[in-house]
C-alpha cells in the first residue's frame, strides 16, 4: 500500500521505527509556457534508516521531480519533508544547505567528478566544504577499502573506469556519514557488468553497514536490489512492492503498467 500521509504521521505519533526520511502530500507544479504542469500530487513516502527505495517511474511520472525536493534543491508548493526528523519547511537558504551538506549523500548518472582534482581530492569535497576534513580522511580510508578504490585515490577522473569512477562518487556522497543517499540513476552509465557491481556495493552497504540509499531508476533489474520499489504514474504514487515477497515477473508488469 501506498504511503499516505495519515499512515505516516501516524507512524510516528506511535513511536515506531526511526525514519531517515519522510515526504508527506508533496505538490509541485511548473509553468511550461501559458500551462501548468502539475508534476506532482501528492506524493507521500517515508524510507527507514538501513533501507534501499527504489523509484521507478515512465519519462514525465514526477520521479525526477521528487527526487530534487528530497534532496532538498527545490521546494515543494504543498507539504514538506523531514529529514531524519527535522521538518525541513521554512528554513532558510542557508540552513537549508548546510542541512544538505551535511545529511545527504548525491550519487549522479554521470559521477560530477571535479577532472583536475585527484579521486582522493574529489571524494573529500563535502567533508572540507563542512569543515571536516580531518574526520573525512579518517572515514575515506575505511571507505576506500570497502569500494575497492584504495589503490586508486591519486589518480584523476580521466585515469579511472566507469565504475571506478562511480565508487569515487559514492565515496563522496557518503564522506560525511549522511542520514541518506540520493541516488540518480547511478548505473545509467556504466555497462551490465559495472552496473550490477555498483547496486551490490549499494546493497551491500545498506545490509551491512547500515547505509539508506533513495535511488531513482528506470530499470526494472535495477530496482529488485532495492528492498521496496514505489511506483509513480503522471506524478501519482501508483503502488509499492516489497522485493523480498515478490517476483521478477510482478515487478515488470507494475513498472509496465500492467
Amino acid at each position: 500500500m501506498a504511503d499516505t500521509a495519515t499512515n505516516i504521521e501516524a507512524r510516528a505519533a506511535a513511536g515506531d521505527e526511526p525514519s531517515a526520511l519522510v515526504a508527506v502530500t508533496l505538490h509541485k507544479r511548473y509553468l511550461l509556457g501559458s500551462q501548468t504542469v502539475h508534476a506532482l500530487r501528492g506524493v507521500s513516502l517515508t524510507v527507514r534508516r538501513g533501507e534501499f527505495v527504489a523509484v521507478m517511474g515512465a519519462s514525465g511520472s514526477g520521479k525526477s521531480t521528487l527526487l530534487h525536493l528530497l534532496g532538498l534543491l527545490e521546494a515543494p508548493d504543498e507539504g514538506r519533508v523531514e529529514i531524519g526528523g527535522r521538518d525541513t519547511s521554512g528554513l532558510d537558504d542557508d540552513a537549508l544547505t548546510e542541512l544538505r551538506r551535511r545529511s545527504l549523500g548525491f550519487l549522479f548518472q554521470t559521477f560530477e567528478l571535479i577532472p583536475n582534482l585527484s579521486a582522493r581530492e574529489n571524494a573529500l569535497l563535502p567533508a572540507d566544504m563542512t569543515g571536516d576534513g580531518e574526520a573525512g580522511r579518517a572515514r575515506l580510508t575505511h571507505l576506500a577499502e570497502v569500494l575497492g578504490i584504495a589503490d586508486r585515490l591519486d589518480h584523476r577522473p580521466d585515469q579511472l573506469s566507469g565504475g571506478q569512477r562511480q565508487r569515487v562518487a559514492l565515496a563522496r556522497a557518503l564522506i560525511n556519514d549522511p542520514i541518506v543517499v540520493l541516488a540518480d540513476e547511478p548505473t545509467g552509465n556504466l555497462d551490465s557488468r559495472t552496473g550490477r557491481e555498483v547496486l551490490a556495493l549499494l546493497s551491500g552497504g545498506v545490509r551491512d553497514l547500515g547505509w539508506t540509499v533513495v535511488m531513482v531508476t528506470h530499470d526494472a533489474s535495477a530496482a529488485m536490489e532495492a528492498d521496496r520499489i514505489v511506483f509513480l504514474r503522471d506524478g501519482e504514487v501508483a503502488g509499492t512492492l516489497d522485493t523480498h515477497e515478490t517476483d521478477v515477473q510482478a515487478v515488470m508488469e507494475r513498472a509496465l503498467g500492467g
